[in-house]
């Protein structure tokens, strides 16, 4: 599933190709018929994402609420739109540019009310500017359950998935079964803050690196997938800090991966 930094560039680049003008709207599947025809020939006003929810804002207090899932996916084009190629659930168009999408968990619109009231089940997301991290901190104070599992619920943190909630542990050295209410102030201000650093790096990229330059066997040019993550799909290989073998486990349905060494129990 796409993590938040995706969503976010995903938004970026919508809104760069197809914003302050009239768009055509179609779903050549036919399952958004009726959205589609609601959004058809009014004008894109922005897109924004919230974790990994977009929302593309339309006049008329319009809004397309898109949730990837685990299979959906956007592909953004310039010129004449491609002849349609499989099920394409919404086809965006403006003259010299075009945007599809392909699915998605959620694709449906929504007025102003229906989007603040999705938001507000959301927890605080890192890569929103001037976001108020204090509710994920006041839940994280009051749970029993293991930072592990409560960094991946959208409701604590949006946007944050399996990658970055391992390295994000791993870089600030706390235990994934480790229980909410036992991390630190210090330790959750930690964290927050290397969320907003790495996701934002992500934005940038396209891709998640979290490893620092002194910790890769290569000092210069790009980084390799295999030397981008500390911890991440690297059951058994030896840590890059203490070689000590990364260890596995299954938290909430999802892989976990942590260093017993560098992040103690």
């Amino acid at each position: 599933m796409p993590e938040g930094h995706t969503v976010h560039r995903g938004a970026r680049d919508l809104a760069g190709l197809l914003a302050g003008r009239p768009v055509a709207v179609s779903s050549p599947q036919g399952r958004f018929a009726d959205g589609a025809a609601l959004l058809d020939g009014t004008v894109l006003e922005d897109v924004h994402a919230h974790g990994k929810h977009l929302f593309a804002r339309f006049a008329g207090q319009r809004v397309l609420h898109v949730h990837l899932g685990l299979y959906g996916g956007w592909t953004l084009g310039r010129g004449e739109p491609e002849p349609v190629r499989g099920a394409v659930r919404a086809r965006l168009v403006v003259p010299g540019a075009w945007a599809d999408l392909r699915g998605p968990t959620a694709c449906e619109v929504l007025d102003p009310a229906g989007e603040a009231a999705l938001r507000a089940r959301l927890g605080p997301d890192p890569l929103v500017p001037g976001t108020d991290p204090s509710p994920a901190r006041a839940r994280l104070a009051r749970s029993r359950t293991a930072v592990g599992a409560l960094l991946m619920q959208q409701d604590v943190v949006a946007g944050v998935g399996n990658i970055y909630r391992a390295e994000v542990l791993f870089r600030q050295g706390i235990h994934p079964h480790r229980p909410g209410r036992d991390v630190t102030d210090a330790e959750w201000d930690a964290v927050w803050a290397d969320l907003v650093v790495l996701m934002r790096a992500g934005v940038r990229a396209g891709r998640i690196v979290t490893t620092r330059v002194e910790d890769r066997p290569r000092r210069s040019g790009r980084v390799r997938r295999e030397d981008s993550f500390y911890v991440y799909h690297r059951t058994g290989e030896p840590c890059r800090r203490c070689g000590t073998p990364v260890a596995h486990a299954v938290m909430a349905a999802r892989n976990l991966y942590w260093c017993p060494r560098c992040q103690p129990g």
